[in-house]
């Protein structure tokens, strides 16, 4: 029961439809159609496989990190200006100190914010797969919130992935295969 009442909380009841995964119908009109194909496919860059380019941004010295409208336009912005694929935002407004936190779930991945309006920061994961340009967010992110410092740091998710891993991610069929567990271990 608490289970329940925990989700209901969070927008999603389970007696009923998720007010959380209904699309916003005051959005204005995507330039991409959105369906049920996948955009996150794995890109390969400078001889190196990987599933996405995730960038960790802090923005310090910032503004209207407490103005929720603000965020959202911001967001929808980011994920214009990169050539992503916007499927939902999630916002929430937290008082008494007025920061957000929030999603936009993108057919490609990610882009999520934690603001601290009270210390002028804010704490924003962009993650995208596919032909999206992540890197093209935090310009906007900069001039959006008038920041005074911006540091990114950069990941290429799933680049230790092994060759044949990539194989069966790659095919439409997984190959089985078959270990034998044994019982007793082998000296050293």
């Amino acid at each position: 029961m608490a289970y329940d009442d925990t989700l209901f909380q969070l927008g999603m009841d389970l007696t009923r439809s998720s007010t959380a995964q209904e699309e916003d119908p005051c959005a204005p009109a995507r330039k991409k159609e959105v369906s049920d194909e996948r955009n996150d496919f794995f890109i390969e860059r400078d001889g190196v496989r990987f599933a996405g380019t995730h960038l960790i941004i802090d923005l310090f010295g910032a503004r209207r990190l407490d103005d929720l409208k603000w965020v959202e336009e911001t967001l929808k912005r980011c994920v214009e200006v990169a050539g992503a694929t916007l499927l939902h935002i999630h916002l929430h407004h937290f008082t008494p100190n007025g920061g957000v936190s929030g999603v936009a779930v993108l057919s490609e991945s990610h882009i999520s914010v934690h603001s601290w309006p009270e210390a002028d920061y804010a704490a924003f994961d962009v993650f995208m797969c596919g032909d999206a340009q992540p890197h093209l967010a935090v310009e906007v992110l900069r001039e959006a919130f008038q920041a005074e410092d911006v540091v990114v740091k950069e990941h290429q998710r799933g680049e230790e992935m092994d060759e044949l891993k990539w194989q069966t991610a790659a095919s439409k069929i997984a190959p089985v295969r078959h270990v034998m567990v044994s019982s007793q271990k082998k000296a050293a």
